[in-house]
């Protein structure tokens, strides 16, 4: 809870937001709607506690300015690089996400009998020995391509 008066400590600029509108945004709102201030300790020059002439804040808003838009970018440096080694892995074969699902035999037994009624969720995932999750992801897989098979 962030209180008229308090002084907000954070590592970087960056932490305000994704883009330079939402690094100011964020900013104007803590300095000048809440009215409290904030210390960058990664950057002297963007310490609200001094410098509170005109002089100061003109300063401090231009640095703002400059540096929120370094930020982003940064930010946008990153997610070029990062979609470059996406494309790259996926070229060379990576694949990603989770597994394809293998419906084996011993689930179909245990399906159907939990299907007929016979045996409990519960049960059924303690004889494949499958979490909750897993074992709903096996039925939604196995139930898709049952449907897929009768199309």
């Amino acid at each position: 809870m962030l209180r008229k008066g308090d002084v907000l400590y954070i590592h970087s600029l960056d932490r305000f937001g994704r883009n330079k509108e939402e690094i100011l945004q964020e900013w104007n709102d803590i300095t000048k709607n809440i009215q409290a201030d904030i210390v960058v300790a990664d950057m002297p020059l963007l310490d609200t506690t001094q410098f509170k002439d005109s002089l100061g804040t003109f300063i401090a808003d231009l640095v703002l300015q400059i540096l929120s838009w370094m930020a982003e970018e940064e930010r946008n440096r990153i997610r070029k690089r990062q979609r470059e080694g996406i494309d790259l892995a996926l070229q060379n074969g990576a694949v990603f996400g989770r597994p394809k699902v293998q419906v084996t035999e011993d689930f179909k037994k245990v399906y159907d009998c939990w299907k007929a009624g016979e045996i409990t969720a519960v049960k059924a995932m303690g004889e494949l020995d499958v979490k909750k999750t897993t074992f709903y992801r096996f039925v939604k897989e196995y139930e898709n391509d049952f449907k897929k098979a009768t199309i």
